[in-house]
């Protein structure tokens, strides 16, 4: 008889023990597969684009280095979570408040999300990308406490349960937060014109 996959086990865990063990091309795997997942962390805690590169790249830098630390490979998700947001933390806190920023949301990550994107029409590009423009500002304007879980749910997928866990809350309080999120969301959007009132 076969014996069932275990539902709590996570595919990643062997990467995790082979770069622990100092496997270059296990480290290489992951960050390919969890770049993405990383960079939006770091926009979802910075609610800008300006030092996303740097701060993705200290990450990784900090994964090779403190990898052996973690103790708990079926948890690597939740350390991998925080390491970036404290890197992204850390680098909030360095930005200069005088200067003036352009925060851009990555363009692979909002893309997807603006359904008329893909159209050959030049005036429907050109409203996709105002319309990509007037939702990026309104992330940015959110409080990062709405900010970071709207990022990783909309932005990202991650389940309420998995939001809870990295973010060390409730999932009543996610869900609360979210719902704000996007009211705020929708409320900076009519106030700009970029979106009919319900």
């Amino acid at each position: 008889m076969e014996m069932a996959a275990d539902a709590n086990f996570d595919a990643e865990q062997p990467v995790i023990e082979a770069i622990q063990q100092g496997d270059h091309y296990a480290f290489r795997e992951l960050l390919r597969r969890h770049d993405r997942w990383v960079r939006g962390v770091v926009y979802g805690v910075l609610g800008c684009n300006d030092h996303i590169d740097d701060v993705t790249q200290q990450v990784w830098t900090s994964v090779w280095e403190k990898i052996s630390d973690l103790r708990d490979t079926s948890r690597w998700r939740v350390w991998l979570y925080r390491l970036a947001r404290n890197a992204a933390v850390d680098a909030g806190r360095n930005v200069t408040k005088q200067r003036e920023r352009t925060c851009a949301l990555p363009d692979r990550m909002l893309e997807a999300r603006v359904s008329d994107t893909q159209s050959a029409d030049p005036q429907n590009k050109l409203g996709a990308k105002e319309k990509r423009r007037a939702v990026q500002g309104a992330i940015e304007s959110l409080p990062a406490l709405y900010r970071e879980p709207l990022t990783l749910r909309h932005l990202e997928g991650w389940s309420y349960k998995q939001i809870a866990e990295v973010l060390g809350a409730p999932v009543d309080t996610i869900e609360t937060r979210l719902v704000r999120a996007r009211r705020m969301l929708r409320e900076a959007l009519i106030r700009n014109g970029n979106a009919e009132p319900n």
